[in-house]
This record gives structure tokens, sequence and C-alpha cells, in this order.
């Protein structure tokens, strides 16, 4: 939709006056969907409370997925436009570490301090209220634009590879992902694979250890490979360095007063562009002895858990890096965006995480990038919290991107 200069700055002046006037119920709804515990993918709740605020909006459709995902359509125009939120979060870890109720949370100096208030219900009030301002301003001709309220945090992408292959199978031309991202456009993250490495011993008493084989001994080798790979691994000029860490091990064990006949460690391995998954699991196949290439065994994460409704899509964990070019049409579409509300728009940025884009981007080559208020290090923090002006504020950047979306390719 081309907008004349004129014309455009009326616009953002009618958008942002109208998003000044919703401010109140823009942060009451942001508040209520925090104060709705949604760990470990159970999003039920809600995905019910945002359904209820687009059903009062007057989305054309609005309904749960197979899987549980809330999606909120307007419009049936040929291009079709999906805002990604992710209402998931993780867990709260020790409760005694919160100084305030963690989902109720508490306001200090604008910010909300709550349990998924950044990472990432933060983009989903603005989302909601941006597509149903865009609609009453007929800045959706031509359009079919969904807001996706979906859980990512247990396997990225894998809530838009459904949305495409199984429900509602629709390609989305654009997505919008609404990870944080201080406000600016993000075009990009590396990619990852999760990998198990287990070790098999045999198992004696303690105190006759020399009878048993120590699996705990046998993975020493391979963890200090591990340690001083990092540092080896190659860097892009865009996405940065990757990267390897041992995250979590567990032992097989007969009792604290047995030796281990099992041991397993799990990493996590972020990829640059240049590198590929087979090649980041030859690595560590490499740092195993020659002699104990028979008990130790390096295998990828598969992920086949149901999600809350039942739904099972069995998906591996390899999440490729993605990036759009800076001068992507895509690209300059969300910064242009944010220089008519704001005046400017400074160079696209990524991700240090992982988000959806794994898949939209990476594995469906669907052009993506990234809008949201909030900051990266605030997410998983046990003070994790949001500015409450940019939540208000990310409304009007969605409203108004719609009318500025590039020509289909």
């Amino acid at each position: 939709m081309s907008v004349r200069p004129t014309a455009r700055a009326e616009l953002c002046r009618q958008i942002q006056a109208r998003v000044a006037a919703q401010r109140d119920p823009i942060i009451r709804f942001m508040r209520e969907i925090c104060a709705i515990p949604s760990m470990n993918s159970q999003i039920g709740p809600v995905g019910e409370r945002i359904a209820a605020e687009m059903r009062a909006l007057r989305f054309d459709e609005v309904r749960f997925d197979k899987m549980g995902n809330i999606l909120g359509r307007i419009g049936h125009g040929p291009t079709v436009l999906v805002y990604d939120s992710h209402i998931d979060t993780v867990g709260i870890g020790d409760r005694d570490t919160w100084e305030w109720d963690p989902f109720e949370g508490k306001v200090e100096n604008d910010l909300l301090y709550a349990r998924g208030a950044c990472d990432e219900k933060g983009s989903t009030p603005g989302m909601v209220y941006g597509l149903a301002l865009a609609r009453d301003l007929g800045l959706l001709d031509g359009l079919t634009v969904y807001y996706f309220g979906n859980m990512e945090e247990w396997c990225d992408g894998i809530a838009p590879n459904s949305f495409v292959e199984v429900d509602p199978r629709v390609r989305p031309d654009f997505v919008v992902i609404g990870e944080p991202t201080k406000m600016q456009i993000y075009r990009g993250h590396k990619g990852r694979v999760e990998l198990k490495v287990s070790a098999h011993g045999r198992s004696a008493h303690a105190a006759s250890h020399h009878l048993g084989d120590n699996a705990v001994y046998k993975m020493l080798a391979v963890i200090a490979g591990i340690r001083d790979l990092d540092a080896r691994l190659p860097s892009d000029p865009f996405l940065g360095k990757a990267t390897i860490a041992v995250t979590d091990a567990r032992t097989s064990t007969a009792s604290i007063n047995a030796v281990p006949d099992g041991f397993t460690i799990f990493i996590d391995r972020r990829i640059t562009f240049g590198e590929t998954k087979e090649q980041a699991v030859e690595q560590i196949r490499a740092l195993i002895p020659p002699d104990q290439r028979e008990d130790i065994q390096v295998e990828e994460l598969f992920y086949d858990e149901p999600s809350y409704t039942g739904f099972v899509f069995p998906v591996d964990k390899y999440f490729p890096p993605w990036a759009l070019g800076e001068n992507h049409l895509l690209v300059v579409a969300g910064q242009d965006t944010a220089t008519a509300l704001w005046g400017n728009s400074p160079p696209a940025g990524k991700w240090s995480f992982s988000t959806n884009g794994t898949y939209w981007a990476g594995k469906a080559d669907i052009p993506s990038i990234g809008f949201g208020p909030g900051e990266e290090e605030w997410a998983h923090a046990h003070n994790e919290h949001i500015r409450l002006d940019d939540v208000v504020r990310a409304t009007e950047w969605y409203a108004l991107f719609p009318s500025l979306l590039p020509p289909i390719a």
C-alpha cells in the first residue's frame, strides 16, 4: 500500500493518537496475560484470555489450532502477514529469589516486573491492538493478517512448522517475530543443534571400584575437548562466533556407593554461517578417544513430546542460522515504519538467542524480521521486566507496518 509522505505523516499522527487513547486497556491486557502462568507450554488459559481480547476487538476468526496455539485472523486478501508471539514461558526457578509475585508482578518506574513480561508476552498486546487498529484505518486492503500466539520455549520453530504444514496450513508471505529487540528491527540469528553424548561403563561396588568401568571417567576427555573446542569455532561478520557448551549431565548408577554404568551429557552447539549440522556432530565424534568409540555415542536430539492438547509433531532439534540482507525490502519496510513514527531507526540487528525464525526463515525460507519491546538480557531472569511505555509504543509500529509491506517477489 503506497502512501504519500504528507499522508503518511497524518496517518502516523492518527495512529499515535488512537494508541494513546487505548493506553490503559493495552496495559491492563498486558498485566492480565502475565498474571496467567503458562510454563512448560501450558498455554491454554492465557490463550483463552488473548482470544477474548481478539473477539472484543472484532477479529474475523479466533480459534485454537490442533497443537493448542491461539490464532486470530483479520481479512482474506492474497498477501499473508503473520505476527508471531510465543506466549509460553520458562519456569520461575527458586520462588524465594523473587521479591514479588512472579505472575502478578509489580510496576515500578514504568517497568513491569513479571515472568514472561519480556520473553515474550510483551509483544502480544501491541500485535493484537495494532492489527485491529490497522483494520479500522483501512490499512489491511489486500491482506490476510494473523496474530499467532504459540508455544516455543521447549522447541524453537515447532509451532510455525505446524502452522504451515498441519493447521491452519497457511504459508505466509511475511512474518514479524515479536521476541524482544529493544524496539529495533532484527534480521537474523545463529542456529543451533542439540546433542546428547552417552558413555557406557560397568557397575561395581565403590569399595571395589577397580572391578567396574566408570562411565563418568570415560567422558572426561570429551568434556575437556568440548571446553577447548569453543575457542576454535568460526565466526561470521554479522551473526558472530559459533559456540559450544555442556549444559546438562545425568548419571546412571545403582547407588551413591556404586560405580556409574552410564553417564550422559547434553550439548548446546550454536551454529553460524559456513557450518553444517553434520560438521558440528562430527566435531564431537572426533573428540572421543579411539579406544572408547564403541562405548561412547553421539546422538542428535529429537522432539516428540505431546502438546497440552495431546498433539504430537515430531521434529529433530536442529535449528538453522538465518539472516535477511540489510537491504532486503522487508528489513527496509520495518525500518521505514519506525522512522515514520519516531523519526529514526538504527541499523538492523540480530538476536543472541534463537527464535521461531529458525523455521520461518531458516527452514521454510519465508522472509521474516523481528520487532518487539524488551531487551534480551532481561529474558529468563528472576527480575525479568519490560518498559510499559514500549509495550504501548510497539502498538503503533504493529499498526503501521502492514501499509508499508513490500510487493510479493
